[in-house]
């Protein structure tokens, strides 16, 4: 069974904010940390991030359809500052699956892998680096799914996070052999 077509536009934060409010707001979003934003704060958010050099935000697309949010940024000066060493080539991560009505089996590691490929689709990319909530299990199990290494707790101003860290080589290896049909 095939999942379908993923691909990414950059996020318009005007265009595209009623929409995300209805995702970050979502009971599912509870990690997003948004759940009592107004239409306005998401239009904020996303116009600072706009302006960030630093932090940029994407829609996915599914089949042509909005179904994720991805963000990346530089954790030698986003999220990350004083937390861990940035080595070159790291880039940080959060992605988020719309809410539906109607599941689909194995959707959120299509996301999580499309998301993996856009990031490591540039060559300056060597490392992946996310800080999930350190609850969060059902991430921390995708994480693992497509390569991702827990490497320790760490204390953030909003929560405490699961630093982890995921390779190209570690990427690939996991698509390999999820590929073959090998468990992972």
């Amino acid at each position: 069974m095939t999942i379908g077509t993923f691909t990414v536009r950059p996020l318009d934060p005007m265009k595209d904010a009623e929409l995300l409010h209805g995702w970050v707001t979502h009971p599912k979003a509870a990690f997003w940390m948004m759940q009592d934003a107004r239409l306005e704060d998401v239009e904020r958010a996303y116009l600072e991030i706009a302006a960030d050099e630093h932090h940029h935000a994407y829609l996915g697309l599914h089949d042509g359809e909005p179904a994720f949010l991805m963000e990346k940024y530089d954790p030698a000066h986003r999220e990350l500052v004083g937390l861990y060493d940035p080595e070159p080539g790291d880039v940080g991560m959060h992605f988020l699956v719309a809410p539906t009505d109607r599941p689909v089996h194995g959707f959120t590691k299509a996301v999580i892998t499309a998301v993996m490929d856009e990031l490591f689709a540039d060559p300056r990319t060597r490392r992946v680096v996310v800080e999930p909530d350190v609850d969060n299990k059902a991430v921390h199990a995708l994480n693992e799914a497509v390569g991702f290494v827990p490497a320790r707790e760490i204390d953030k101003p909003e929560k405490r996070a699961l630093l982890s860290f995921c390779t190209r080589e570690q990427f690939l290896a996991k698509r390999s052999r999820a590929a073959r049909g090998v468990a992972i």
